[in-house]
C-alpha cells in the first residue's frame, strides 16, 4: 500500500495572496479538467462523463494511462478522487484548511495500491519514492497554486 502526504502554505511571503474561495475554484477546475493544471502533454484527455448531486465521474488519459475517477467535492475544503479504473486503486485527496496560526494550507494525501502488482513489491516501492520525492505531490501542490494565481490574474477565476 502506498501512503503519501504533503502540505504547503497557500500564501507564502512574496506570492500574490489567494483567498480560500479562489483556491477552491482552482481545485474544482482541476478536478474537472486536469489538462489546465498538469504539464503540457501529460494529460491528453480529461472529460466529465457523468454527474450527480453528490459526485461526478471523469475519464482521462494521464501519462499514457487511461483512468476513470469518481470525484466528490466537500465545499470549500476537500476534493477526493476515487480511482475506479487505471493503474492505481484507492483514493487521492486534496484538502484546504487553516493551521493553528490561521494560515491557509493545501494538503495532498493518498492511499493507493497498484492494480495487478504485488502489495509492497518493487513497483509500489518505486511509486512511493516518486510520490515522496521533490518531483512528487508537493511539487504538484505548488504548481496547482501557481496555475491558480495565473488564472486569477487573467480574470478566469
Amino acid at each position: 500500500m502506498i501512503y503519501s502526504t504533503a502540505t504547503v502554505l497557500v500564501n507564502p511571503e512574496g506570492e500574490t495572496t489567494l483567498t480560500r474561495e479562489q483556491v477552491w475554484k482552482g481545485l474544482k477546475l482541476k478536478a474537472r479538467d486536469a489538462r489546465l493544471f498538469l504539464p503540457p502533454g501529460l494529460c491528453t484527455r480529461c472529460d466529465v462523463v457523468e454527474e450527480s448531486a453528490t459526485h461526478f465521474v471523469r475519464e482521462a488519459t494521464i501519462a499514457g494511462s487511461g483512468i476513470r475517477e469518481i470525484i466528490t467535492l466537500e465545499a470549500q475544503s476537500k476534493v477526493t478522487f476515487f480511482q475506479a479504473t487505471g493503474p492505481r486503486e484507492g483514493s487521492i485527496i486534496n484538502e484546504l484548511f487553516e493551521d493553528e496560526a490561521g494560515a491557509l494550507q493545501l494538503k495532498f494525501y493518498c492511499y493507493l495500491g497498484l492494480r495487478g502488482k504485488q502489495p509492497g513489491g518493487p513497483e509500489e516501492q518505486a511509486e512511493q519514492a516518486q510520490f515522496d520525492s521533490d518531483k512528487g505531490y508537493r511539487s504538484a501542490l505548488l504548481s496547482t497554486l501557481k496555475r491558480t494565481r495565473e488564472l486569477v490574474a487573467e480574470g478566469k477565476l
